[in-house]
């Protein structure tokens, strides 16, 4: 059983953390780090409210109890001795002085954006870019270090890039044009998107997100040179959008293909996809990485975001565009909080195990 660590323990995505590996098979987990403020107490007085006595807790599951008297940790005073995976649930800010201080020794699984654009670290989708993998070599040799930092892309990014491989596989790509309709689970709780701002609206604007989501499907779209990652060249352009809804991401999407494509070719690449990924026996892989539905009012975020326990892509309303030249649309619902956040960080962690990156 490998032994890990969740830092960021008490907040939103440490607790996704926590869930997704409630009687894991092959990880266990032994340590739990958080900010300066949460430290020197137990994991259940870290979450509890100090006036209203209210838990601090977040998911719709129930806390898990056996970790629920652990130690908290300071982040920056965390040993990584004994620890053989680190998963990082911090922000950008502290995961970029944070994570590098693990990574000397660990290998770090991480939901922030701090090293997603750096030369050597991939952006790994488990069962879309496997190759990528063998860029984290590159990054222990450049930076002496015996562990990595491998970053989970965007949770907008997540079902785009899935939804697209079996289309850039197929028939090449030259653009794609997506608009997203994000949940409110993405903003997070501090800061985020105010109860009042959301309701009966839709927030037009999401800083950063839409050259996130530009540079990450190129990035995990594109092909492993041997040293860095050469870029996919189709163009993407994207219009990201909070709407209020609590969980999984809806997106618009419309592409143009290299090869004359038709919504028949489309819908058989996609449903065939998954091929031999998702028959790997990893504990949390999906039965199928992309769902086609057929029903014209499918997907919705209500019915189909906890499609496979939240880790499949589910795809609807496959039609042709008269505008694009070999144009295709489409609708897809992804989880972000599961297959876009610490669920698909942890299917991560069993792709490297799987591959012999951590043992």
């Amino acid at each position: 059983m490998l032994k890990a660590a969740i830092v960021g323990a008490t907040g939103i995505v440490g607790q996704q953390f926590i869930v997704a590996l409630k009687n894991h098979p092959w990880i266990e987990i032994v340590a739990l780090a958080a900010s300066e403020k949460s430290v020197n107490s137990s994991y259940r007085k870290a979450i509890t409210d100090t006036q209203s006595g209210a838990l601090r807790w977040f998911c719709k599951e129930a806390p898990i109890e056996e970790i629920m008297d652990l130690p908290v940790q300071n982040a920056t005073d965390l040993s990584t001795g004994g620890i053989d995976i680190v998963f990082s649930a911090v922000d950008s800010g502290p995961a970029k002085i944070l994570e590098p201080l693990y990574a000397a020794t660990t290998p770090v699984i991480s939901t922030a954006s701090a090293f997603r654009y750096e030369k050597d670290v991939p952006i790994i989708i488990p069962g879309i870019n496997p190759e990528h993998m063998q860029l984290l070599k590159v990054q222990q040799q450049s930076r002496g270090w015996k562990g990595f930092i491998a970053p989970q892309p965007n949770c907008t990014t997540v079902g785009l890039a899935i939804s697209l491989k079996p289309i850039l596989q197929e028939y090449g790509l030259n653009s794609v044009i997506m608009t997203s309709m994000q949940a409110i689970s993405g903003a997070g709780r501090s800061p985020g998107v105010l109860g009042i701002d959301i309701i009966d609206n839709i927030i037009p604007y999401i800083p950063g997100e839409e050259e996130k989501v530009q540079l990450e499907t190129q990035k995990i779209l594109g092909s492993f040179s041997g040293h860095s990652i050469d870029p996919a060249t189709f163009k993407i352009s994207s219009t990201c959008t909070r709407v209020n809804v609590r969980d999984g991401h809806t997106e618009s999407v419309f592409f143009s293909t290299q090869k004359p494509c038709n919504v028949v070719g489309v819908i058989k690449a996609m449903r065939e996809f998954s091929g031999s990924f998702v028959k790997s026996e990893l504990p949390s892989v999906p039965q199928n990485m992309i769902i086609v539905r057929d029903d014209p009012f499918r997907p919705q975020p209500r019915l189909d975001c906890d499609a496979d326990n939240g880790m499949a892509t589910v795809v609807g309303r496959i039609r042709e565009d008269d505008v694009l030249e070999n144009g295709i649309k489409y609708i897809l619902v992804s989880h972000n909080t599961k297959m876009g956040a610490a669920r698909g960080a942890v299917l991560t962690a069993e792709v490297l195990i799987q591959s012999g990156y951590i043992s």
